[in-house]
């Protein structure tokens, strides 16, 4: 039977996902090593600000579209799930990932300020919501305020961060981590969806080194879904996820150490920063095959 984990799955697959943003990233593109017996991991070693920054790693669908909106790549409705699909799923598996994926298309429409599209699918997500018994976490009324007044992606993103936070909490509490984690892998998911679906129309190598960022992000959702393949469902998820394992293997991310610059504050202290970078090398075969196994396994995913 599977073991209930005492820390949450989530807290794990950010915070090193976060570290890497703030502080240049490892030196090196192993995969994240998982403690052998997680259930002794100490829960409160993660406090309540580490988890806001953790939770706010749900804006990158945003930050995905953005750059598409900054490169003149026109919005287009067909990369989108249609949210009448997810009213048949009968099962909180589906319905876990549909809050994720639906959540990254929410996103993407808020930068493109589709109205109309966006209260559509935040009723959608509301109904999966209260279905998964979290739909007290989403103020869906401030939501839909906000999109109907303009679009201020702002307040909409603090809201948004705020609910997810609060629900992965209650998930955690209530030992119902695994939810939290299939939502986490419905937005990943998507994100890297809308952006290959993109890419393939509006070849650009922007969008090309965002494809392949991801392989860092890959690296630390892949073992902890890995950890559930006893459960019913997560088998065959993780078995799919073996096809970007494969490669994104062959993706390769640099990170290269740069200049030092010294800021002077108003108080006479100095501040000194590391210009850190990386430097993703991808190729164009690889990126034919991560546009294809993304495109398998979501649509798979979305007509179970």
């Amino acid at each position: 039977m599977l073991k209930r984990y005492s820390i949450s799955l989530i807290v794990i697959l950010f915070l090193s996902f976060i570290q890497i943003n703030c502080k240049g990233g490892q030196k090196d593109d192993e995969f994240v090593k998982i403690p052998d017996d997680i259930n002794n991991v100490n829960q409160t070693v993660v406090d309540e600000s580490a988890m806001n920054e953790i939770i706010s790693s749900f804006s990158s669908p945003v930050e995905m579209a953005a750059l598409m909106k900054s490169i003149d790549v026109p919005f287009s409705k067909k990369f989108l799930i249609d949210p009448k699909v997810t009213e048949d799923y009968d099962i909180n598996y589906k319905k876990a990932l549909a809050l994720g994926i639906l959540s990254a298309d929410l996103g993407y429409l808020n930068v493109y300020e589709r109205t109309t599209l966006i209260v559509e699918y935040l009723t959608s997500i509301k109904k999966i919501a209260n279905d998964l018994n979290v739909g007290q976490f989403f103020d869906f009324q401030a939501l839909k305020r906000i999109a109907a007044g303009g679009g201020d992606v702002d307040s909409l993103l603090f809201l948004s961060v705020t609910s997810f936070h609060d629900m992965d909490e209650h998930l955690r509490q209530n030992a119902r981590s695994n939810l939290s984690l299939l939502v986490i892998t419905g937005v990943w998911l998507e994100g890297l969806y809308l952006l290959t679906q993109v890419a393939e129309e509006n070849p650009t190598s922007k969008l090309q080194e965002r494809i392949g960022e991801q392989k860092t992000l890959f690296n630390y959702l892949y073992p902890i879904l890995k950890l559930y393949n006893e459960e019913k469902y997560f088998k065959d998820l993780t078995d799919d996820f073996d096809d970007f394992r494969k490669v994104f293997e062959e993706v390769t991310i640099r990170y290269v150490e740069g200049e030092v610059d010294t800021l002077i504050a108003e108080n006479g202290s100095m501040t000194f920063i590391q210009n850190d970078y990386s430097v993703v090398e991808i190729t164009e075969d690889q990126l034919k095959d991560i546009t294809k196994i993304t495109d398998k396994v979501r649509n798979k995913l979305i007509n179970l």
